[in-house]
């Protein structure tokens, strides 16, 4: 019977991949867990309980047939399990390493509900599509029938890439505009290589490039073409920006020399590893090394952060979120992570000040500017005055709120501070110069929730520039979705032209 391989869940125990020690992999940016063997993929997948109902699948925004390729992969059939798996996600080997699976699919497994340990479906889905790259069993992109319609898709990112794979399967003619030097947006620039390593991203986008997807780099909408070109040139537009703009702190000193934004820093980090020249790191001001570092924010941007400093040789690093561990956005796998490479957490905590000093002539090499000169008279942050909280009654969220404790503050040293306190919009109407793009009452751009269409004929919207800051996975799904809203409207619009 099929289910002689499965339903192993009681005798047999949850595994994660061997995780590297702590002391060795916080000084590279090497991906942290190894890889499966086949012979331990084959068993983890094996405790899969093959339910009626599958909670993992359900709670998967990409509807992931996962009891599926968990059980293709426990018979050992790795490349009909890769086939099941990319059926429904363009990127699983990316999924499989940063998808939150503690808050997605193995948070609702119901072997997990049970108290006998999720089965490690990130791990597995990881695995399938790793060797599918391996053994060659990620076909190339090849339409049956070439299409003359050509879509532009603006932002290089998640959204963009997943919907662009789509389209291109289909025949359309894809062009991809991106504002940076590469494609991947957050996977290659915000996301550390500890947890995705650049050379997965720059594989799929070379298997896109070959597939017949053009990308047009270093564009800035706005800037260097205009949005009115853009749509001039192709037959619809996708836009998949998704949200850079860094909120910001009302408090004293929020501009001192030393505070600086999370992307930033990320992207200086992530720029280095991929063998770029960073004035800003080497002259220090993006790099943590023997610095006290402060990271203010609890979500997955603010973890990518403490761990990155660490890996930089950061004296100490200390993290203030104010609600408390069982409160906070990110996920607790990474924390765990964080901990584990010497990262404090300073729970029920937020900043109310940034002190510091003034540079004399006597500057460091750490207060010399990128053309070799001495801030003279520079602030630069020293340290944060730190507020203590303590969780009142539930906001409309449901959250109890943050209140202050009179009395209770102080001071903390602090050399670099990072602001990773989550993202907003970009003004794209006024910045692109484009009338009658709606947006709604918190900037994103208004789309349809099922089509992705905007206010405007032809063009669609998906991602975090219509969602605000979400997963990625959400990302791939709405660029799956708008990509078949597409080549409907093309191709109703191509009959109607028939006609």
């Amino acid at each position: 019977m099929a289910t002689q391989k499965m339903l192993k869940f009681v005798t047999i125990g949850r595994e994660m991949p061997e995780k590297r020690d702590a002391a060795d992999r916080s000084h590279d940016f090497h991906e942290i867990y190894r890889e499966f063997a086949e012979a331990k993929a084959t068993e983890q997948a094996s405790r899969c309980s093959q339910c009626g109902v599958p909670y993992c699948q359900s709670h998967c925004p990409l509807h992931n047939n996962i009891p599926d390729w968990l059980h293709l992969t426990a018979e050992g059939r790795t490349e009909e399990a890769y086939l099941r798996s990319q059926e429904t996600n363009t990127f699983p080997e990316i999924c499989g390493r940063i998808c939150p699976q503690d808050r997605l699919c193995e948070g609702n497994c119901v072997i997990e509900q049970s108290g006998h340990g999720t089965v490690t479906i990130g791990a597995i889905e990881k695995y399938i599509t790793d060797t599918a790259w391996e053994q060659g069993w990620v076909r190339a992109i090849a339409p049956s029938v070439e299409r003359a319609e050509s879509i532009g898709i603006i932002g290089a990112g998640p959204g963009g890439l997943a919907a662009a794979d789509r389209l291109r399967r289909m025949g359309f003619q894809v062009t991809v505009y991106d504002r940076h030097d590469r494609a991947g947006g957050l996977l290659i620039y915000g996301i550390p290589g500890f947890k995705l390593e650049k050379d997965v991203v720059e594989r799929r986008n070379a298997h896109l490039a070959q597939g017949g997807v053009e990308f047009v780099l270093n564009q800035n909408v706005g800037e260097d073409i205009s949005f009115d070109a853009i749509r001039g040139r192709h037959d619809a537009v996708l836009i998949a920006t998704g949200v850079y703009k860094t909120r910001d702190l009302d408090i004293d000193n929020a501009d001192a020399r030393g505070v600086v934004r999370a992307l930033d820093y990320l992207t200086a980090s992530n720029k280095v590893d991929l063998g770029d020249e960073v004035p800003d790191f080497e002259d220090g001001e993006l790099n943590a090394q023997g610095k006290n570092v402060v990271v203010i924010g609890g979500g997955d941007t603010a973890m990518d952060c403490v761990r990155t400093a660490i890996r930089q040789g950061a004296t100490s690093v200390k993290c203030l979120y104010r609600r408390d561990r069982a409160n906070m956005p990110g996920s607790q796998r990474e924390v765990q992570n964080a901990e584990e490479e010497g990262v404090e957490f300073v729970w029920l905590s937020a900043p109310g000040a940034f002190a510091g000093h003034v540079t004399g002539e006597a500057a460091t090499a750490q207060e010399i500017d990128v053309d070799g000169d001495p801030r003279v008279g520079d602030p630069r942050v020293g340290s944060v005055r730190v507020h203590k909280m303590r969780l009142g009654a539930p906001d409309v969220s449901g959250r109890r709120s943050p209140e202050l404790i009179e009395g209770a503050d102080y001071d903390e040293p602090a050399d670099l501070v990072i602001k990773a306190l989550g993202f907003e919009p970009e003004e794209i109407p006024r910045l692109w110069g484009v009338d009658g793009l709606e947006v709604t009452r918190w900037g994103t751009i208004k789309a349809d929730f099922q089509t992705h269409a905007t206010s405007l004929p032809g063009v669609y919207a998906v991602g975090d520039i219509v969602r605000g800051a979400s997963l990625v996975v959400w990302a791939i799904r709405d660029g799956r979705e708008a990509a078949d809203s597409i080549a409907e409207y093309l191709t109703n619009a191509s009959r109607i032209a028939a006609e």
